[in-house]
C-alpha cells in the first residue's frame, strides 16, 4: 500500500474481534516506535505491550467510568500499548526549557503515530486515548509514581464489516497557508 492510501485507512478502530495479535505482528509494531524519531534522539518513551488476557482487562476498565464510558470498547481489544513518558536527554531539557516547549510530548505522538500507521499496514485496528486513570493503570504495570501516562492504544483486529469512514477534516484553506499565518 503506498502512503496515501494507508494514512487515508488509518482511523481510529472502536471495535474488535476476538482474536489474538501475532507476536510477529508485535514485533513489528514495536520496531516501528523504535525506530521513530525524536528531539535530541532522545527517545523519551517507554512502551508497554499488555497481551496477558487478565491483566489488558484489567487496563481496559482503567480507560472508562461509570459517567465517562466512552472508551468500554478497550475491553474487546486483544491488546493494549501504554506510552510512558521518560525523562529525555540533558540537551533536549535544556533546549525545551529555552524554547518553552514540551519536546517529550511531541516524541511521543509520533512515536505512537508510527505504531497506528504500521498497524494499518499490517492489517490491524488502532484507537489512541488519552482519557484514562493514570493512577490505576501505574499501579497495575508497576510503573514508577514520578512517571507519566502519555497515551494508551488499543490494538486488535476491526471486525470485517467495520466500514472505512469518511474522514471529516477542515477545509485546506482552514489549516494551511502559505508564507504567512
Amino acid at each position: 500500500m503506498n502512503f496515501q492510501e494507508l494514512i487515508t485507512q488509518r482511523q481510529s478502530v472502536r471495535k474488535y474481534q476476538n482474536k489474538p495479535v501475532e507476536r510477529e505482528k508485535l514485533d513489528k509494531l514495536i520496531e516501528s516506535v523504535r525506530i521513530a524519531p525524536s528531539a535530541s534522539n532522545s527517545q523519551p518513551w517507554k512502551l508497554i505491550v499488555v497481551d496477558e488476557p487478565e491483566l489488558k482487562d484489567k487496563v481496559a476498565n482503567a480507560t472508562f467510568s461509570k459517567l465517562v464510558a466512552f472508551n468500554k470498547f478497550t475491553l474487546q481489544s486483544p491488546v493494549l500499548a501504554v506510552l510512558v513518558i521518560e525523562k529525555p536527554r540533558l540537551i533536549t531539557q535544556i533546549g525545551g526549557s529555552v524554547k518553552n516547549r514540551e519536546f517529550p510530548l511531541i516524541d511521543i505522538g509520533i512515536a505512537a503515530e508510527h505504531f497506528c500507521l504500521q498497524a494499518t499496514e499490517l492489517g490491524l485496528g488502532t484507537c489512541m486515548m488519552g482519557w484514562f486513570n493514570e493512577k490505576k493503570i501505574k499501579q497495575l504495570l508497576n510503573i514508577p509514581k514520578k512517571k507519566r501516562i502519555g497515551l494508551v492504544i488499543s490494538l486488535g483486529y476491526a471486525p470485517e464489516d467495520y466500514k472505512l469512514r469518511q474522514k471529516t477534516r477542515k477545509p485546506v484553506e482552514e489549516m494551511c497557508s502559505f508564507n504567512s499565518y
